[in-house]
């Protein structure tokens, strides 16, 4: 019998990826994890700014680092490469002629740039009718701070993650707090993702194209979601809470004999199961803490209780029990634990690609799961131009001699 071939969701799309760092690439990595056709388009000499973000850097076969920086490896597998300089004439025809053999094109340049060089919406529509526009800036294509650069860290904090996240101020170590990768470009990248597969289904339906405007502060501000809802229904401003729950007691993490773990009680009961697996059935008998009402009006003075209770046991050992007494908990696991854990070993999180100069490159597998049409994890996060001369050459028709005299001119 012949085996079926492996189908892809977007292997019918090309996406022209002008995009560079996190939100863009992150979307494009999507497209391309689904089977797009991505075409990474970076500077000569230089490319993606993130290349040179290290250490840490990919290793080779004898330990040596390469010139591939981690950071850009997590956003750009299944990509192909070419160096263009789109501030040059000869460079921004080029994009109009890839623009005709493509059904998206991405970018994240400051509101305006693009259009000084003719490569804006509208001048390339006019190439391309149908085609799917899409821009990630900070702050959007409109606005009073539209001209602004949008930095993740800046997003966290203007559009209120950085308000609700930290520890208690009242507490040591009180106060704002950023989240430990870039959540605002990650979800960026994310919504944009679902907006081309929209605007796709849509031109697919009706032959017409259109642009997309994302804005890291939008999708902070939406992803604020009950937080958002719980103001703008109340008037209040919610607070930080750091690890702990504003209505339930004991919803928090707790230092263990040799680590940390989460302990999540929802209810009565599993308190009672909670503190006699500690061997403190009277923190349940005591009338301060019978009650979930009552061990949040008490939580100051019951906390620091099971928290010396909790340090008696290792992390393994309150799992184990804990799991066996039907009390939600969970570990923090460090990154090297979190690919040690056997779940996420089933679930075959942990991909290797071969790679042109380390030989094999470890990466993080897509979550999409899907029954028809898999991700595909063929292909690693491509060396600088890598691809230049097989995309000119395949979609454009370029001589080697057309593209030598690019080369020299440095316009690739």
């Amino acid at each position: 019998m012949t085996p079926t071939p492996n189908k892809t969701a977007l292997g019918h799309i090309r996406v022209l990826d002008l995009t560079r760092v996190l939100a863009g690439p992150w979307c494009a990595q999507n497209l391309a994890d689904l089977g797009a056709d991505v075409i990474k388009v970076e500077r000569p000499g230089a490319g993606d700014d993130t290349r040179s973000w290290g250490p840490p850097y990919l290793k080779d076969e004898e330990g040596n680092d390469t010139t591939e920086a981690a950071y850009y490896l997590a956003a750009n597998r299944g990509k192909r490469s070419i160096t263009l300089d789109i501030s040059s004439a000869e460079g921004q025809q080029i994009v109009r002629e890839l623009v005709r053999h493509c059904d998206v094109v991405l970018e994240n340049y400051k509101v305006g740039q693009l259009k000084k060089y003719g490569l804006d919406y509208d001048s390339l529509r006019a190439v391309k009718p149908d085609l799917i526009f899409c821009s990630v800036t900070g702050f959007g294509q409109d606005g009073p701070y539209s001209h602004r650069p949008g930095y993740d860290f800046i997003i966290q904090g203007m559009g209120g993650f950085m308000s609700i996240t930290g520890e208690r101020d009242d507490l040591p170590g009180g106060g704002p707090q950023k989240a430990g990768v870039a959540i605002s470009d990650l979800m960026t990248g994310m919504y944009a993702t679902i907006a081309v597969m929209a605007a796709l289904t849509h031109r697919d339906r009706t032959g017409e194209g259109q642009a997309i405007d994302m804005a890291l502060l939008d999708v902070q501000v939406a992803m604020m979601a009950n937080m958002a809802t719980n103001f703008l229904s109340s008037g209040n401003p919610p607070v930080r809470w750091g690890n702990a729950h504003p209505n339930i007691v004991p919803y928090q993490t707790f230092a263990t004999a040799d680590g940390h773990i989460i302990v999540a009680v929802g209810n009565d009961g599993q308190y009672r199961k909670f503190v006699a697996a500690g061997g403190r059935p009277d923190l349940a008998e005591d009338a301060r803490f019978s009650t979930n009402p009552e061990r949040v009006r008490n939580r100051d003075l019951l906390v620091p209780l099971l928290a010396d209770m909790v340090r008696q046991k290792t992390k393994q050992e309150w799992i184990d029990v804990l799991e066996q007494a039907g009390v939600p908990c969970g570990p923090i696991n460090r990154l090297d634990e979190v690919f040690d854990n056997p779940q996420v070993q089933a679930r075959g999180m942990k991909v290797a690609l071969p790679h042109p100069t380390a030989g094999q490159v470890n990466l993080v597998r897509s979550p999409m799961k899907m029954s028809a049409t898999p991700p595909r994890h063929d292909a690693p996060p491509p060396l600088l131009g890598q691809h230049t001369g097989e995309v000119l050459s395949q979609l454009l028709g370029r001589s080697e001699a057309d593209i030598a005299a690019l080369r020299d001119k440095g316009v690739v």
